[in-house]
């Protein structure tokens, strides 16, 4: 099997590369995306167009002064862009890029020992193809947390702290329903291979032959929720509550610079790109092309292909994926920071509820077909939409959480309450 070996190996090494590459360009795009929605030109001096722009912001990088606080644990404090790097770097191994290369496709003949060598049986276009990539997923979201945690407490200092704390408050709090979101696509589809999973978004609802059969167009409240989710773990506006500069003025990196400080932005970016792909994968129908697939293929997209329909694939799988990440830049400029009481009312007494409901609801839907009962999956649609309707009635009957109360300061021209001076008296 040397020849499937090296065929990983070479896909690993390209798709790190690009991957790399295009986190580069992100940081482009999304300065880009903020000028255009603030009507501005947005970087356009180093190449053309600003193109150069990421090569010399990498530079700048690399040429900044190593800073390492007086009151920082130096080997933590080394530790914490590693640790944080890894998870968002290690999540491309799972992900289903390109569907599966089917038996007997022939290497390139140029490839030196094994050019011509045909592939002896169906291979996944994906670095690891395990049976629980679900439950990879999320490990992988779950380990991000040590390294924001290990960053504000190495720094020793205050804002780094506090930063620190509110990232892990935050993103605890979020992986609940990020998890209940995930495990219900998981159940209906009956598998955690994102691989297989992918695949059975192949095709058309049978009533409604232009609607594809999505997972966004079966559970979109669970679609709503893993969004939601994403965008918290990711630290991403209006969640970017751990790194705000009104009040923490850079949260848990404060205290980096040069390429430790780099490798956040890079972990943040990597993150990012990893949400988007499961994001395709699980609901966006990961590398269908609806309407165009019967042009193609003369049918529907079938999964196991020759070079040509891999590259194909690939194309569509990244083309939504930018999609997706164009996304998050929109929201990024577009809404306001939530404060952090409303951030964690917004996980537990909304977002958690409903993903016991969604994932309640699957698990109905699950027994209910293996009875015979029912067979179609609007039946789950109908579901969804009830709960969100359902959810919305009981919202209204929930108590409000006081907030921003007045707390009396005596001597402030701002105060309604008269003041106590030194001798008692009433000023």
């Amino acid at each position: 099997m040397v020849g499937i070996f090296i065929f990983h190996l070479i896909f690993g090494l390209v798709i790190f590369n690009v991957l790399l590459g295009i986190v580069a360009y992100l940081i482009l795009l999304e300065r880009k995306t903020a000028a255009w929605i603030q009507d501005r030109i947005g970087p356009n001096r180093v190449g053309p167009k600003g193109l150069m722009q990421p090569l010399a912001d990498g530079v700048k990088f690399i040429l900044k002064e190593e800073f390492m606080p007086a009151n920082a644990d130096r080997w933590l404090f080394y530790l914490a862009p590693i640790v944080i790097i890894t998870p968002a770097l290690c999540g491309f191994a799972v992900i289903p890029w390109g569907g599966v290369l089917a038996a007997g496709t022939r290497l390139p003949q140029w490839l030196p020992w094994i050019g011509g060598w045909a592939f002896p049986h169906n291979v996944p276009v994906m670095l690891a193809n395990p049976q629980v990539g679900v439950l990879v997923v999320i490990a992988i979201a779950g380990l991000s947390i040590y390294g924001v945690v290990l960053a504000g407490w190495a720094s020793g200092s205050k804002y780094s702290f506090l930063g620190g704390m509110r990232a892990a408050a935050q993103m605890i709090s979020y992986e609940i329903p990020l998890i209940l979101s995930l495990l219900s696509v998981a159940v209906v589809a009956g598998t955690m291979r994102l691989g297989t999973i992918a695949q059975d978004q192949v095709g058309y609802f049978a009533t409604v032959f232009i609607l594809p059969q999505w997972n966004i167009f079966i559970q979109p409240l669970a679609f709503i929720l893993f969004v939601t989710c994403i965008f918290a773990e990711a630290n991403r506006t209006p969640f970017d509550l751990a790194e705000c500069e009104s009040e923490l003025v850079g949260g848990y990196h404060t205290e980096y610079s040069s390429m430790k400080f780099a490798m956040f932005f890079l972990a943040e970016y990597s993150a990012m790109i990893t949400g988007s792909a499961v994001a395709v994968a699980l609901f966006l129908g990961g590398w269908h092309l609806p309407w165009l697939d019967h042009l193609f293929y003369g049918g529907p997209q079938p999964l196991a292909t020759g070079w040509a329909g891999m590259f194909l694939k690939l194309v569509v799988f990244g083309a939504k994926v930018i999609l997706f990440l164009f996304f998050y830049m929109w929201i990024r400029w577009t809404l306001p920071r939530f404060r952090f009481d409303q951030l964690m009312n917004l996980a537990w007494r909304s977002l958690i509820p409903l993903s016991l409901g969604t994932f309640l609801m699957a698990g109905i839907f699950v027994y209910l077909r293996q009875q015979g009962i029912i067979e179609h999956r609007g039946w789950l649609l109908l579901g969804n939409i009830l709960l969100i309707l359902g959810s919305l009635v009981v919202g209204r009957w929930l108590p409000s959480m006081p907030t921003n109360r007045r707390v009396p300061v005596p001597g402030s021209r701002y105060n309604q309450w008269p003041a106590i001076n030194s001798t008692g008296n009433i000023s």
